[in-house]
């Protein structure tokens, strides 16, 4: 293959941003386990169809998300080099990738596992980008709705074994979303200028000195560590489960404690380090601890 090709192929696999879509495939999975028979694993077809379809749904919704935001990505210093505003593609060829993956996914997500799954991963591509999108030049609200598509994946899982929804499945729901508002706070402090440049209405631009945005991650981050403990209430963990839950809770709450102490850049991204050292760690005590 030629240099120029290689260059689109790179190009086009940026634009399904592969390190969110994997830990999105990641999240699924451990929905699955914890949502199928205890003492038992799903089986490998399952768990490998619904993966992949939910993959190819998160790369297309990445690529569609680019591709509506490509004038304001040209803004900001961390988008400007993605693939439409360097112009290594172009608008339709973006679409067109977008549509045609997502399509895959939710086709491959239909044969794999059921409808109710499928129904799930369709609402998560829908309001990612028809409704999170848009909202994020008009309102800091933006945050909160974007949270929602984004703590689905592990009630995907769930429903991909069970055939339906259940309080497991919401109790997994809250505390994905519960992680991400820490996350992101911690992220839209730290990049507060170039998302003003790009005009998107994050918290940190009605926050000049932090302390609104650091109280905002705090009251989150301790109500994600409260809700973390739900599993093993309603009996979807164990012992290992509580154990793990509670060796956690300092893994982000030291963190949140010296972001609200002192909101300064260096202090959001430990709190941003910290919360993507709590999830992977969370879901692994999720499929090994039920």
């Amino acid at each position: 293959m030629s240099g120029a090709g290689l260059v689109r192929l790179r190009a086009f696999a940026e634009l399904g941003k592969p390190r969110l879509s994997a830990l999105a495939v990641f999240a699924v999975i451990a929905g699955c386990c914890i949502g199928w028979a205890p003492h038992a694993w799903p089986p490998l077809d399952r768990v490998l169809g619904t993966t992949a379809g939910t993959f190819l749904i998160a790369a297309g919704s990445a690529a569609l998300n680019m591709y509506r935001e490509r004038e304001l990505d040209a803004r900001m210093r961390r988008t400007e080099a993605r693939p439409l505003p360097s112009g290594r593609l172009s608008p339709r060829e973006v679409l067109a990738f977008g549509l045609g993956v997502s399509a895959l996914g939710v086709a491959v997500l239909w044969l794999a596992s059921n409808w109710v799954a499928t129904a799930i991963c369709a609402l998560i591509l829908l309001s990612y980008v028809l409704v999170y999108t848009p909202m994020k030049t008009r309102t800091p609200l933006n945050t909160f709705v974007g949270a929602i598509p984004g703590a689905l994946p592990p009630v995907l899982g769930w429903t991909a074994a069970t055939n339906q929804l259940g309080i497991g499945a919401f109790a997994l729901f809250a505390i994905l979303f519960l992680w991400q508002l820490p996350h992101f706070h911690a992220i839209a402090r730290i990049y507060r200028d170039d998302y003003a440049r790009g005009g998107l209405v994050m918290l940190p631009a009605h926050d000049p000195d932090g302390s609104l945005t650091a109280r905002q991650a705090c009251v989150h981050a301790i109500a994600l560590c409260l809700v973390a403990l739900l599993p093993f209430a309603i009996g979807m963990g164990g012992a290992l489960y509580l154990i793990g839950a509670l060796l956690l809770v300092p893994v982000f709450l030291v963190p949140a404690w010296r972001f609200l102490r002192a909101p300064a850049d260096a202090s959001a991204r430990a709190l941003m380090r910290a919360s993507l050292v709590w999830l992977p760690g969370w879901l692994c005590l999720v499929a090994i601890g039920r």
